[in-house]
């Protein structure tokens, strides 16, 4: 194994930067040429067919099978031309990733005789994949198979190694969701009826409410060679065991640093490819952490948006395999250092082009403003357990809390500013030592105050999970590695609800006091939302102690255990919330919350089993065979019967012993490790399986892992098995 580390050293080493061949003067040549867009649609299609695609798109109305028809055979068309022979549907099953199954073009006549391309409405449409065979929650049995895919058309098909990929959605046989897509589409559709509802208060012109989204991906980048070198990388994504190394960042040497040429390579070729497929793709810089980088488009439709971040993380693995290097999209692949998390910034526009999370020039539109920005506060409020859920899995639960990361407590950051203004509504609007005029009268000064651009007002809270940042939220918490869909189904539903209850709050208001100007009763419930919702407002260090029991003064849950928090998925308010708004249905959230219990299991197991591998296997031996040298040291020295040979043998003899009780322990947590790991598995109920392992099981990953980092720092290097941190992290 250390010939092994040394060789995948000098592999590394010895690299040269890819020269990227073509590489184009203007990005803006490529954008979407692989993607069948609109404009490519016109030249494909009829008008006919091409109006009923958009009105699917922008109306959400239903494409009829004639209409279809046209579209597919457009599609293959400019496929083949393309240089296509395949096609797929292209889904997100709750593996986290994405899925498809590719089919050819080419078939042939009944005699068998000829042969041709074809491409029917109905393969456009649907498709049959097996149901059972992707974590369904129980929904689909083994012997129950079927499950369907079925076209997105507000998504476009997009062409990816000679493929036609078709975004489709995936439900079971029986209809619930088996995917991210559905429910998130679904999310979308009844923000989009609140929100107009809302802004008719304001704005009668408004038809339309659009959620877009601009997530920032994080992601560290290590030689193949050396990835391949460590077993626990190439099979968990993270570093189970590794000393911290002597540099890591405490200089802020990296951050915006220059990108090392073999990078600045990679990223060039991923940018190319990206907005060849319709991602727009705009920034690229170094992180925080040695090898730690960043990459961020433009923002977009939130389905899209989806779609996109998906297609990147794929297209990120497969270019970095052309450049030698491996793409680690884990949270935490390593202890000590920052993590990788993907920040959602998730705003509101309308057909009118008005952002509803930007204040405006005047005191109506500041009011509208307003209405949008404590309705969301309101929901995290509201919500907060649900959008811990969202996030907290196996693998961010290492980031969180720590490293430029969020707490698990759900937070809202909304600056100083914007803070004044709320607090001033609270403190100074009061129905019984003001009329009403009076009351509209502070209001419309309060508003007023709002500056139209907050961009340059409101400071950065980078411990804040869920921070204002002048013209939309950012959901910090998302992890690097996730489906951004999660966290949006989460927000969405939430934000819809609440936008709901506002309204149905205002009408009451305004039917049982007709001598109220509107304005004033929407005023009023804000107020009342501004000091139910002041509790999760949080402007400081989320990091510290002091925050954390704060937080718990104020009636803040702080869970951190994935079991638990996941538990959130079914309690009565979730239920109730999702099922109000019908995105997803009680089986479906069950199904959900199983899947995630199972996954974060199967994840402690495998991290288990590989770090006993390694430890019985790989540093066990290597401790024992550096002791039988320190030995055979002291074995020789004492034989010279040279004087004071005493003294100079003692600190062998202080290693020989330290090893043996490392190895001691590791031997002792090991076995009790593996019997905590087999008594789990014996339990049916997979809320207590799961529980065992988070609390039996999973601590012993750190205990033994202690160990062998003590070990790391005894052995001599030249015999140490695998890559260290500082060649892990120094090696680009």
């Amino acid at each position: 194994m250390a010939t092994l580390r040394f060789n995948s050293l000098k592999e590394a080493s010895s690299r040269k930067a890819v020269k990227i061949e073509k590489e184009p003067n203007r990005h803006s040549e490529l954008y979407c040429v692989n993607v069948f867009d609109r404009e490519k649609m016109r030249k494909y299609i009829s008008k006919e067919a091409f109006q009923g695609v958009v009105n699917s798109i922008d109306d959400g109305t239903r494409i009829d099978r004639k209409i279809a028809a046209q579209v597919a055979n457009g599609m293959k068309l400019w496929a083949i031309e393309n240089g296509a022979t395949h096609y797929t549907h292209w889904f997100h099953p709750l593996t986290g990733s994405t899925a498809e199954k590719h089919d050819g073009f080419f078939d042939l006549t009944d005699d068998k005789a000829n042969s041709f391309e074809d491409f029917s409405a109905e393969l456009l449409i649907q498709q049959e994949p097996d149901a059972s065979s992707f974590p369904n929650g129980g929904i689909r049995n083994t012997f129950e198979a079927r499950g369907y895919t079925a076209w997105d058309p507000s998504s476009p098909a997009f062409i990816l190694d000679r493929t036609l990929c078709i975004p489709t959605i995936f439900v079971s046989y029986t209809g619930e969701a088996l995917d991210y897509k559905t429910p998130l589409i679904k999310s979308l559709s009844v923000l989009d009826k609140a929100a107009v509802d809302i802004c008719g208060y304001f704005d009668k012109n408004v038809t339309k409410v659009i959620s877009n989204v601009g997530w920032e991906q994080e992601y560290f980048l290590i030689d193949r060679a050396i990835f391949n070198a460590r077993p626990d990388l190439a099979l968990t994504k993270r570093t189970l065991i590794g000393h911290a190394s002597a540099k890591d960042q405490q200089l802020d040497d990296h951050y915006f640093g220059a990108i090392p040429e073999r990078v600045l390579s990679f990223m060039k070729e991923l940018e190319i490819e990206s907005i060849k497929l319709g991602i727009p793709l705009k920034t690229r810089h170094n992180e925080v952490a040695p090898s730690q980088f960043e990459c961020a488009p433009i923002f977009e439709e939130a389905n899209l948006a989806v779609d996109h971040n998906q297609l990147l993380m794929s297209l990120m693995k497969t270019i970095g395999r052309k450049h030698d290097l491996e793409v680690l999209l884990h949270e935490k692949p390593y202890k000590g250092i920052n993590g990788s998390g993907k920040h959602n910034n998730w705003s509101l526009a309308t057909n009118t082009g008005v952002n509803l999370l930007s204040p405006g020039k005047t005191p109506k539109n500041n009011l509208q403003f307003l209405t949008f920005l404590v309705n969301t506060i309101k929901a995290v409020d509201e919500y907060n357990d649900l959008l811990r859920a969202s996030i907290l899995t196996e693998s961010n639960q290492y980031r969180l809390g720590g490293n430029e990361a969020p707490p698990a407590i759900m937070s809202v950051f909304i600056g100083e500013k914007l803070t004044e203004v709320l607090n001033e509504i609270e403190e100074k609007v009061s129905d019984k030592k003001m009329t009403p005029d009076e009351k509209t009268e502070l209001k419309l000064d309060i508003i007023g105050k709002i500056p139209e651009i907050l961009l340059d007002n409101t400071d950065r809270n980078r411990t804040s999970p869920f921070a204002f940042t002048g013209n939309r939220f950012e959901f910090r918490a998302v992890g690097s590695s996730a489906n951004c869909s999660s966290a949006l189904i989460a927000l969405n539903s939430a934000v819809t609800k609440q936008l709901i209850d506002f309204k149905a709050e205002v009408d009451k208001i305004l039917d049982k006091h007709s001598e109220l100007k509107k304005d004033e009763a929407i005023f009023r419930v804000l107020r009342e939302y501004i000091i139910s919702s002041k509790k999760v407002r949080f402007e400081g260090n989320g990091y510290s102690q002091e925050w954390a029991d704060e937080a718990k003064k104020r009636g803040l849950s702080n869970i951190v255990d994935v079991p638990t928090a996941t538990s959130a998925f079914l309690h009565d308010k979730t239920v109730k919330l999702f099922e109000e708004t019908k995105i997803l249905t009680k089986r479906e959230l069950e199904a959900r919350y199983e899947i995630r219990l199972e996954t974060f299991m199967k994840k402690i197991q495998i991290e288990s089993r590989v770090l006993a591998d390694l430890a019985i296997n790989h540093f066990i031996p290597t401790a024992i065979k550096y002791q039988n040298t320190l030995a055979q040291n002291v074995s020789s020295l004492t034989a010279l019967q040279i004087d004071d040979i005493t003294e100079s043998v003692k600190p062998q003899i202080e290693s020989i012993k330290k090893i043996g009780k490392h190895i001691s322990v590791i031997r002792k947590e090991v076995k009790e490790m593996v019997e905590k790991r087999k008594e789990a598995n014996r339990i049916e109920s997979i809320e207590k399986k799961s529980q065992i392992y988070s609390a039996d099981i999973k601590p012993y990953l750190e205990s033994i892992r202690y160990q062998i980092d003590k070990l790391e720092l005894i052995i001599d290097d030249e015999i140490w098995p695998l890559p260290k941190y500082r060649e892990m992290l120094f090696s680009l």
